[in-house]
Formats: structure tokens, C-alpha cells, sequence
């Protein structure tokens, strides 16, 4: 592995970027199911969610690695946010920044469930940069140490597994969506047809880690992950002040260090991925929490399977709207 203050090339990047998610992960494995681990840290994460002391474990796994093997390199991650690397220059130096969840599923984790990853993504450091840019990610799952590592332009390079489904059908449909930090009742109601028509023919389940979920699309076990918390923040007036409420002041939808590696690996793969409404994410900033930065996710193993469940968040959202507007949405704990 390449050492000192030069940029690494690109395949040294992408071990790079693989070695750092599975030490991360060796520092988490010994602290997966233990009640010390609960125990909520000093500080709250740039994002604005808990930290507890199992983050810790990883986030100092984190500074660790960097500070051995890339020195030069920048990293952003969720508990610390943007940390520049030692000065580094001459000619064809490219600053690079790493973007890192060293705990996607720590609720997962301090429960001892399969659900949890480590999620790691390369980029350009640049004002403005995008997840398009993204270079390489990878995500390990920390229980299994199992490896998902992708590279832009050359696909998926290492998975247990890359055969996602042929479901087009929502009533055929297992698929998964996060509610932590979420208001139950419009995430509930903008969900509901969803639920409702997959609920017997196919499966519904909250894991509890975007990366987790994501890649299990690639592995064929779910044809579809669901997150709308920011088309709802976005479109539906005085919902931000009810996620502001669950959250602790914050809104705690998925940030860019959530989704980074895993879109990779999906898109190389050529699942398709969008926000709420269709759109492509290539545009979304990269570095960054709180709610600007946010998107809501649909990522969807075939187009028409994709299409249909589009088509029922519209839906979704015009109830939420009609609730909200006729003040009997109300909080969980009116």
C-alpha cells in the first residue's frame, strides 16, 4: 500500500479505501451486542445524532488508519466531519477525501444483528464536489466481514454475491426503509400502499443501516430500499419542525456518508437508484449532514419495479399533504 504525502493511483486508492473499511471494522467486531457499548458519548455527531461509545471505538480505528496510511488524505465522516490531511503537493497531486460511516447500523450493532456496515468512499477534495464523482466504494458488513467494493467505470470487483431480482410487482415486492429519527405517523402514511400491497405476497422490514439495505438489492434477498424522510422535510410544510422533534433538535435523514459507497455498488452494478422524485443523485453534494445535504432514496432491482413504487410515493406524499393541511396528521405523542 502506498505510504506518504503523494495522492495514491487509482488501484492503490481503492485497497486503500477497502483496507480502511475492514480495520474499522476488526476495531468493532470485539463491542458488536455489548450493553457498555450504549452508553452515549460526550458529544453529538456533526449530524446531530447520538453517538455512543461503540462509535467511538470505530472512529478512533478511523483516525488511526488515516493517520499511518494516508497521512495526506482528507476524510469526512459521520462523527467528526471534514478532517484535512497533512500539507501535500508537486506535480499531478490530486487531494483526495475519503468519505466514511464507520458505523452504518450502530443500533444494529449494539444489538448484536447481522445489520451493520462499514461504508467508505473515495473523492476529488473540491468545493462543490458531488457523489458523482465518487470513485470507488466499498462496504463491509461487520459481523460477516463480508467485502462489496466497486470501482467507477469498472463495476463491481468484489461481492459474495451479485444477482439481483426480476421483481416488478409491488405485491411481490421485499423491500426495506429506515424509521430511526423519523415521525412515525407521515413516514407510516406516505409508506402505507407500499406496505399495505407487499405485505402478504412479499415482505416489508426496517434493518436499521442504508448500506446494509442497499447492498442486499445486489445480493437478491431484497428487490428494494425506500427512504423518503427528505421528500417529506422538502414538500410537506411544518414537517421539518416534526422531524426537528423526534430528532433532538436535528433532522436525521441519510447523509451523504451513508449512501456514498453503497450507490456506488449499486449503480456500477447497474441497479437503478434515484431520489423520491426520479432523480438521479450524481448532482447531490457529497460532503455534508443535516437536512441540505439529505436526500431521499429509491433504489429499485428492475426499472418497472422502480416505476411503481415512484408512483405510489406521489401518492403517498399527496396524503401526507391532505393531513398536514387539514391539521389531523398530529404528532405521535399529541
Amino acid at each position: 500500500m502506498a505510504r506518504g504525502p503523494s495522492a495514491p493511483g487509482r488501484s492503490n486508492l481503492r485497497a486503500l479505501v477497502r483496507a480502511l473499511a475492514l480495520e474499522v471494522r476488526g476495531a468493532v467486531v470485539p463491542h458488536l451486542g455489548a450493553h457498555a457499548g450504549r452508553a452515549h458519548g460526550q458529544e453529538t455527531a456533526v449530524g446531530g445524532d447520538v453517538t455512543f461509545d461503540i462509535d467511538a471505538h470505530a472512529e478512533r480505528a478511523l483516525a488511526s488508519f488515516m493517520a499511518r496510511e494516508a497521512p495526506a488524505l482528507a476524510y469526512y465522516s459521520e462523527d467528526r466531519g471534514l478532517v484535512r490531511g497533512a500539507p501535500a503537493g508537486g506535480e499531478g497531486h490530486r487531494p483526495t477525501v475519503l468519505v466514511v460511516d464507520p458505523i452504518d447500523g450502530t443500533r444494529p450493532a449494539l444489538a448484536g444483528l447481522e445489520s451493520c456496515c462499514v461504508s467508505v468512499a473515495a473523492a476529488p477534495l473540491r468545493d462543490g464536489v458531488t457523489m458523482g464523482e465518487v470513485s470507488a466504494g466499498c462496504v463491509v458488513e461487520i459481523p460477516s466481514g463480508r467485502v462489496f467494493l466497486a470501482e467507477r467505470g469498472l463495476g463491481v470487483l468484489e461481492a459474495p454475491r451479485v444477482s439481483p431480482s426480476g421483481t416488478e410487482t409491488l405485491e411481490r415486492m421485499f423491500w426495506t426503509y429506515g424509521f430511526r429519527g423519523r415521525p412515525a405517523r407521515p413516514t407510516a402514511e406516505v409508506l402505507a400502499e407500499l406496505i399495505d400491497r407487499s405485505s402478504v405476497g412479499g415482505g416489508t422490514f426496517e434493518l436499521g443501516s442504508a448500506a446494509f439495505d442497499m447492498t442486499r438489492i445486489l445480493t437478491g434477498q431484497l428487490d428494494a430500499y425506500v427512504e423518503p424522510g427528505p421528500l417529506l422535510v422538502d414538500e410537506i410544510p411544518g414537517l421539518r419542525a416534526e422531524f426537528e422533534r423526534v430528532g433532538g433538535g436535528a433532522v436525521l435523514n441519510n447523509s451523504p456518508y451513508d449512501l456514498a459507497g453503497a450507490w456506488l455498488c449499486l449503480v456500477e452494478a447497474g441497479v437503478t437508484v434515484t431520489d423520491g422524485r426520479g432523480r438521479p443523485l450524481d448532482d447531490r453534494p457529497l460532503l455534508g449532514s443535516g437536512a441540505d445535504h439529505q436526500m431521499s432514496v429509491v433504489a429499485s432491482a428492475t426499472d418497472v419495479l422502480h416505476a411503481g413504487i415512484l408512483d405510489a410515493l406521489e401518492r403517498g406524499v399527496g396524503r401526507v399533504r391532505d393531513r398536514a393541511d387539514s391539521g389531523t396528521m398530529g404528532a405521535a405523542l399529541d
